[in-house]
């Protein structure tokens, strides 16, 4: 094992990163090892989420609805070392991620598209018509 001399400028750098990464303080909506970077766009017809998943294969990639919510989980694996091959740096994240949207009351669950191309997860979640509000008059005795 290495000795490695204590920077304390580093940790307060590797603080700060974390912080910014989390969207200013605010905890990353999800669980894991990592979170993969999202956008989420609203069209008149569809939410359409874009999730940045690269060097993850398709097969481990799992989507899912539950109770209104969407879960996107899965794993990029971390190559390992060859012998006549040294790393010197690691910087990308590996292992499991799971991120996890709560969704509008205005979308079809049971029709949502999901595409894989060049590491990019792309979900299609179609809306439907919006619930009507609901006026109870109640009597006052």
């Amino acid at each position: 094992m290495a000795v490695v001399k204590w920077d304390p400028w580093r940790e307060i750098d590797d603080l700060f990163d974390r912080y910014t990464r989390a969207g200013g303080g605010q905890q990353l909506v999800g669980t894991g090892d990592w979170a993969p970077r999202v956008d989420i766009v609203e069209t008149d017809k569809a939410f359409i989420i874009k999730a940045e998943v690269p060097e993850v294969k398709k097969e481990d990639v799992k989507v899912s609805v539950d109770n209104g919510v969407l879960s996107v989980c899965g794993e990029r694996k971390q190559e390992k070392e060859e012998k006549g091959k040294t790393l010197h740096r690691v910087e990308r994240h590996y292992g499991t991620f799971c991120r996890s949207f709560t969704l509008p009351e205005n979308v079809d669950e049971n029709n949502i598209k999901a595409t894989f191309k060049d590491g990019m997860l792309s979900l299609e979640i179609p809306k439907t018509e919006a619930p009507k509000p609901k006026t109870i008059e109640v009597k006052v005795v």
